[in-house]
């Protein structure tokens, strides 16, 4: 098992990209911390994992908020003695899109980005202040294609604030993972391309215009599922990416070229 015994603090676990990925981690035996604002969905997650074998406990907080943020961080140190992984999968309003920039309210431009930066940076602060300390651990973030669409897509695509803040987290986790260095500490940020398993199911059946496009954009044919971010997700938390830190991993199967 890839993540034996580590523990690993996943927060937004009620959602489908964060139960994918604590499901994964737990699978190779991560003991999961379950983190975000409805308890309902998070029960779901961990009852989940503990019905196959896993271990996974529960703690409703508001990512936004600092001293809940930290009160949980604390709380967990004192519970098991230390956090080796920490990922964070919050929502950040991506639904603000499709709209001009030329027309789009202000408000709705900044949503993304704000909320992006303050949840991300408060969970990543956390957790690094615990992990320079012990000098070991894990930080993984998640960002999207949005920011490096091509010129296709960029035609195609009105992402409103949310590449913005895509690209915002990106440069956040580069900035950690400079600080954190020195200190023994990985981070590390994946960039995945839309998944159609979280869209409506008038957008994610095969052919739907939204589909067709999205999938002829990839040079394998089809979009990243969740299992594949999962998969990634695990590989980059583990010792056998001991060498990757301060790295953007492209998860989008070719839609986009290269490294961020």
């Amino acid at each position: 098992m890839l993540l034996k015994d580590k523990m690993a603090v996943v927060y937004g676990a009620g959602g489908k990209v964060g139960g994918a990925i604590a499901r994964a981690f737990a699978a190779e035996g991560a003991h999961l911390f379950l983190a975000g604002r409805t308890r309902a969905k998070l029960q779901t997650t961990a009852d989940e994992i503990v019905a196959t074998g896993g271990r996974a406990e529960v703690e409703e907080i508001d990512v936004l908020d600092p001293d809940a943020v930290e009160r949980h961080m604390a709380g967990l140190i004192s519970a098991v003695g230390r956090v080796d992984i920490s990922f964070n999968g919050m929502s950040f309003r991506g639904d603000l899109q499709g709209q001009p920039l030329r027309d789009m309210r202000v408000d709705d431009f900044t949503t993304p980005v704000t909320l992006a930066m303050r949840g991300h940076f408060l969970t990543a602060q956390a957790a690094a202040r615990r992990m320079a300390e012990a000098r070991t651990g894990v930080i993984l973030t998640l960002s999207a294609s949005a920011t490096a669409l091509s010129a296709r897509d960029r035609k195609w695509h009105k992402t409103g604030g949310f590449g913005v803040a895509c690209a915002a987290i990106e440069e956040l986790s580069r900035s950690f993972a400079g600080e954190l260095g020195p200190f023994g500490v990985r981070v590390v940020c994946l960039r995945s391309d839309a998944i159609s398993e979280t869209w409506s199911p008038e957008h994610r059946s095969a052919g739907s215009e939204t589909r067709l496009w999205m999938d002829s954009g990839s040079l394998l044919g089809s979009l990243p599922t969740l299992q594949q971010l999962a998969d990634a997700a695990v590989f980059a938390a583990s010792d056998r990416a001991g060498a990757i830190t301060g790295a953007i991993l492209n998860l989008t199967r070719g839609s986009v070229l290269g490294v961020g």
